[in-house]
């Protein structure tokens, strides 16, 4: 089981105050390597030094925008980015995720919401016991799919023979649809087994998380064939598993 107080949070913004609240709740929740930074550059010179596995960032900083140094962080790892904004538009929201992040909370905020995120986020990274059921393989963690493969231990997404990034929180959505192919989940749904949010969240993360995932193992990600849509009842993803 993961130690919380193993977990290492970037808190990157240039409120003292936020910064401040912040620190003493996620101590009270029982993270002990907080770090924090003001600006972009100091974020860099942080992520360099520590390797943030989770990094809370602000959008608005004085010396650039947290939409592109999002994308520079991911060069000291794959940290879980959630931003932390008060850019609260859906054009904002997809850029967030455009630009590689795994989440996002608008201010004001309720600090204990971002406490529990980033619980659900560990719960998420936690092993699970394999069961008997579709998508199962012969090789623990590995699941083939015709055109993709999952590794699950590795964090890897194999398409087409050649390995494809995948930020953290696109790999746990693949990785889901990947483990009850044919399965048609809601959105709700989603947000509770992936996000671990109990259904807390706009449509529009589920659909920015689904259309990345298609770009990466489609080969038409608009007229998909694997991870389909579902009229009015949510996606599934076509149950084609090769075991080996």
């Amino acid at each position: 089981m993961t130690n919380v107080s193993d977990i290492r949070i970037a808190i990157v913004d240039d409120e003292p105050s936020i910064v401040t609240m912040l620190q003493m709740v996620l101590r009270r929740e029982g993270f002990h390597q907080l770090y924090a930074a003001s600006t972009c550059a100091e974020a860099l010179d942080l992520a360099a030094k520590v390797s943030p596995d989770i990094v809370l960032l602000d959008i608005m900083l004085p010396d650039g925008s947290g939409l592109e140094l999002c994308s520079k962080l991911r060069e000291y790892g794959n940290p879980h980015i959630l931003f932390l904004t008060a850019k609260a538009s859906d054009l904002d929201v997809l850029r967030g995720f455009a630009m590689g992040g795994d989440d996002y909370i608008t201010k004001p905020f309720n600090p204990l919401e971002v406490a529990a995120r980033i619980q659900a986020r560990i719960r998420r990274l936690e092993p699970e016991v394999p069961a008997a059921g579709p998508g199962k393989r012969l090789e623990p963690g590995i699941y083939r799919f015709s055109r993709f493969t999952v590794n699950e231990a590795e964090g890897e997404l194999i398409v087409e023979g050649q390995p494809v990034p995948c930020p953290a929180q696109e790999f746990q959505l693949l990785l889901h649809f990947c483990k009850f192919p044919g399965v048609v989940f809601s959105k709700t749904q989603l947000y509770d087994k992936v996000w671990g949010i109990n259904g807390q969240g706009d449509d529009s993360t589920v659909m920015v998380h689904i259309r990345r995932i298609r770009e990466r193992i489609e080969i038409d990600p608009g007229n998909p064939k694997q991870l389909l849509t579902v009229r009015g009842l949510g996606y599934k993803l076509v149950k084609e598993t090769q075991e080996r």
